[in-house]
């Protein structure tokens, strides 16, 4: 068009989206964002990474978390979710289309930790950590304690008040850790490794003293639960108040109210063994007097005996009977003889009439016999066919034309001898006939004829 100004310069699409993409990351504001919105179209790839649409009353944004960044979430994403979403904006330069880049993500609002410990809980227990089977028994008696706590705290000085009180001779191994903030759950975690390592206590007691939830939310990390589950060492969990209730204290061996009970838990009183023990010894004492004064009666009893008073004559009819069982088992013992003797024989004879030459000869003689007998048999069928055979010849040489034509009579035939001249109606004079003879046949012509009539 006349008068149109020419472009300064035409951009492939592709280098106008790397350039949009490249105004948006250098952004600063775009850069680190937090946004907040409710999750809708959450897919979850197999790969791990997390697609979805934040949305609020007014608009939407596409957004990815991949699973490198996912797989610290403290909850399980799902439509419907409000969440708090920190990450970057840039372009997905295939689509054309700008999304976020989500690098961390907590629920929103009130009870977004409860929300997470629900579901960790259901997730670990799902798994079996909770289960009455996984758990490991406390020892009575423990060599020493182990104790996984601050330093500082009331709870270490209640839990070391109690054992020292009721147990003065067992042994305290402290690993002092953080109960509180972001390096705490690592921290408990190498220390209960660490006393496994070690090995040198029977028992390990875990806890802290009361707060708020997110206080005694190192408690209720994953990787806490993970470790007391594979913990060796028997655990104790101590975590709060009595009506604090954490995931350590579901997935511990034992679960104490208060740190106090923990330690109460872990060692007997020494003064209730001293009164178990006395009470023992005396059971000992008065279960030795009766078993002494029922062996002093036995020996009595005993004493009294003509077992023991006349011991010759207790031996009389023991004797005796040793006598008659000595006969008896002679006599047992010769009849089975004779009668083994006896089987022998007809075990002998039985085989002897089962001898290989004796059944072999017995099979040639049946095998000649027969052979004798079947030739007879063979000699008789054909002489009987023989004569059935001659029989037969005779009869039919009896019933032969040829036989009667040698008493004087023949045969007339047409003249192309196809049918035997029967009645005098089957010719005419002039026909030429054919007789047949005993010895030969002769051609006629019929000059005349006579039918012969009744009478």
């Amino acid at each position: 068009m006349a008068g149109a100004s020419e472009p300064n310069q035409i951009l492939s699409i592709k280098d106008l989206t790397r350039y949009i993409k490249g105004r948006l990351e250098n952004d600063p504001r775009l850069a680190d964002v937090w946004v907040r919105g409710e999750i809708s179209n959450f897919t979850r790839h197999s790969s791990g990474h997390m697609y979805f649409t934040l949305k609020d009353a007014d608009s939407r944004v596409k957004a990815i978390m991949f699973a490198s960044q996912n797989q610290r979430l403290m909850f399980l994403p799902k439509d419907g979710t409000k969440v708090l979403a920190r990450g970057n904006i840039s372009v997905y330069e295939r689509d054309g289309q700008y999304q976020m880049y989500i690098t961390q993500m907590q629920p929103d609002g009130i009870g977004s930790l409860y929300l997470a410990y629900e579901q960790l809980k259901r997730k670990l227990e799902l798994e079996g950590l909770f289960s009455p089977q996984s758990k490991k028994p406390i020892p009575r008696f423990p060599r020493a304690v182990g104790v996984i706590t601050s330093p500082t705290g009331a709870a270490v000085r209640d839990i070391i008040t109690t054992l020292q009180r009721r147990y003065p001779a067992v042994p305290i191994l402290l690993y002092p850790v953080s109960v509180q903030g972001t390096h705490a759950a690592p921290s408990i975690v190498r220390a209960i490794e660490a006393m496994n390592e070690l090995n040198e206590v029977d028992v390990l007691i875990v806890g802290r003293g009361g707060g708020s939830l997110e206080e005694l939310w190192a408690f209720n990390e994953e990787i806490v639960a993970r470790a007391i589950y594979a913990s060796v060492l028997p655990v104790i969990s101590a975590v709060g108040h009595e009506t604090d209730f954490t995931i350590a204290d579901f997935v511990a061996d034992l679960r104490a109210a208060t740190p106090t009970a923990a330690a109460e838990l872990a060692v007997p009183h020494h003064l209730e063994l001293k009164q178990q023990l006395a009470y023992e010894t005396q059971r000992l004492y008065r279960g030795l007097q009766r078993r002494l004064q029922e062996s002093r009666e036995r020996l009595e009893r005993a004493k009294r005996s003509p077992y023991l008073t006349n011991p010759r004559r207790q031996l009389l009819q023991p004797s005796e009977r040793l006598d008659r069982l000595t006969e008896r088992l002679r006599y047992r013992m010769t009849e089975r003889l004779d009668r083994a003797r006896q089987r022998k024989l007809r075990l002998e004879h039985t085989l002897a009439s089962f001898n290989p030459r004796d059944q072999v000869l017995y099979a040639r003689k049946r095998s000649v016999t027969a052979e004798k007998q079947l030739i007879l048999a063979m000699h008789t069928l054909v002489r009987g066919k023989r004569a059935e055979f001659e029989s037969r010849i005779r009869h039919l040489d009896a019933l032969s034309p040829l036989k009667i034509m040698q008493r004087g009579y023949s045969l007339v035939y047409n003249e192309k001898q196809t049918a035997l001249i029967k009645s005098i109606k089957q010719i005419q004079p002039g026909d030429i006939l054919k007789v047949r003879l005993r010895d030969g046949q002769v051609d006629a012509h019929v000059w005349a004829m006579e039918e012969k009539t009744d009478g």
